[in-house]
């Protein structure tokens, strides 16, 4: 059955891609479910940090339903996966674990971070398909890897493995596929333990300065820095500190 799962661990968010006989294939009802599932995460206090898995060990998503290519393209209300993890003012962690092509190396893209298993394989077919991507998901792809290599993945349409697309700065950490799970729930529970506040403030300053100058809205990020310096938890983290021991952050 093809369909988006959510699930909770701790203070994580988990949206589970389903689709394994297609190798988690998005169809048009999983891009529209895919948005609520983030939109759902983002809106549950409990949760600090949302990670987007693959479901199975074969594949991360493979890209876009072949099958319902014509349906999707057709559909304008069904908005492009790697544009919904934009949305979310929460971090959101890729974690890319086998086929990681088209569609889904664009969703990877959109997320802050990228985790992914020694046993990933990334394409993006788009030029074998005849198909052309759209300026933003191209310019987002473009922002983490730079003009060249950007060129190189549409223009070639070839596969890469997981040690090229972590030189190459598409990724940031790179594990065992044997106990890439474990990993990289650890990875997303140490994000889930920082102050919430400050995260959310680097998250604006990132955001704001990948935009063209005259676009950003650096008053939004000061504001955001300094009301994570005025916090609660930013007396509880120095006093942590001090005491030489865990912080515990309320958010607030």
């Amino acid at each position: 059955m093809a369909e988006i799962l959510v699930r909770r661990d701790g203070a994580v968010g988990l949206v589970v891609i389903s689709n394994v006989p297609k190798h988690n294939a998005l169809t048009p009802e999983m891009c529209l479910a895919l948005g609520t599932a983030l939109e759902e995460l983002e809106a549950d206090a409990t949760v600090r940090v949302i990670a987007i898995v693959g479901d199975g060990e074969r594949a991360f998503v493979s890209g876009a339903d072949i099958g319902q290519f014509e349906k999707m393209k057709d559909q304008a209300a069904i908005e492009p996966p790697y544009m919904l993890p934009l949305r979310c003012e929460k971090p959101v962690i890729a974690c890319v674990r086998g086929i990681c092509m088209g569609g889904g190396l664009g969703l990877a893209a959109a997320c802050d971070i990228r985790l992914c298993a020694d046993d990933a394989i990334f394409r993006m077919p788009a030029t074998r398909l005849g198909n052309a991507y759209t300026t933003s998901g191209i310019e987002r792809i473009m922002s983490l890897i730079g003009p060249g290599n950007t060129a190189d993945l549409f223009f070639s349409s070839r596969k890469f493995g997981a040690d090229e697309a972590l030189r190459m700065g598409l990724v940031q950490r790179v594990f065992p596929a044997a106990g890439f799970a474990t990993e990289a729930a650890a990875y997303c529970a140490s994000v889930a333990e920082n102050a919430p506040l400050a995260i959310a403030a680097s998250k604006k300053g990132i955001r704001e300065l990948l935009k063209e100058p005259a676009k950003r809205d650096l008053a939004s990020v000061e504001a955001a820095r300094k009301a994570a310096m005025s916090s609660a938890d930013f007396l509880e983290g120095r006093a942590a500190f001090m005491e030489k021991r865990m912080p515990v952050f309320k958010g607030a």
